[in-house]
């Protein structure tokens, strides 16, 4: 006769396999290769150094706002 077999441990055990095996995959499908990172890092970097060159600064705001002195 064959082993007695806990149907809960059974179930719990194959839903976390089934689990394991859809991480996998989602991980394959989604997940980024270190170099698409670092890439993607770089160009975030570049983007806001682009943006901060063109800020004004407070100090040339005042100026320019500032009353004419006599």
């Amino acid at each position: 006769m064959g082993d007695v077999v806990n149907l809960n441990q059974f179930r719990k055990k194959q839903d976390r396999k089934k689990a394991d095996d859809g991480a996998r995959n989602n991980r394959v499908r989604y997940g980024r290769s270190g170099s698409k990172k670092k890439q993607d890092k770089e160009q975030k970097r570049r983007e806001s150094a682009v943006l901060d060159h063109k800020k004004l600064t407070k100090e040339i705001d005042e100026e320019s706002t500032a009353p004419p002195k006599n």
